[in-house]
């Protein structure tokens, strides 16, 4: 008799890098409403994985300096064993999420945690995250301010860079 798999919760952690910034000023700078400037991360197995320009980081939940989230979304759960998530993450942080791969607009944590969370679920993140860099760009001052914003990269202090060699992470 086969024993049924075990799922692991899996959770999208959300924080707002200007804590409140957007909210208010992107009214008057942008013309339209900004709720804020989402990074996010994955938890699953234990620990938070997220994608900045240093290339892939865990920590433990809450682990970087941007201390707790401003909102969780429970993503479901996943049959995906921790064996195997490790060695896709490691096969990402090689190919597709190299930290040289960062871009602000169209390569980011966003990016990251959406595919990771369809390899684990099967579902995308919300898409009110994954429009804002379209959202910003759709206005005259988002267009003005890209070569600056392009030249921008994230790393959130506190994680540890993803690698695994071995066997070992």
């Amino acid at each position: 008799m086969e024993l049924p798999p075990t799922l692991h919760p899996v959770k999208l952690y959300v924080y707002d890098l200007s804590k409140g910034m957007a909210r208010r000023l992107s009214p008057l700078m942008l013309g339209k409403q900004l709720d804020g400037i989402w990074h996010t991360s994955i938890i699953v197995h234990k620990d938070e994985f997220f994608y900045g320009s240093g290339g892939i980081s865990s920590c433990a939940p809450g682990g970087t300096l941007l201390g707790p989230p401003d909102s969780v979304v429970d993503l479901g759960s996943t049959e995906v064993t921790e064996e195997i998530f490790l060695e896709y993450l490691s096969s990402l942080g090689e190919s597709m999420f190299r930290g040289e791969s960062y871009n602000l607009f169209e390569h980011n944590c966003n990016t990251f945690s959406n595919e990771v969370a369809q390899f684990l679920t099967g579902r995308k993140i919300p898409s009110y995250i994954t429009d804002l860099p379209s959202e910003v760009l759709s206005t005259p001052f988002g267009q003005a301010l890209r070569p600056l914003l392009d030249s921008i990269q994230i790393q959130p202090p506190g994680g540890n860079t993803f690698r695994r060699h071995n066997g070992q992470s």
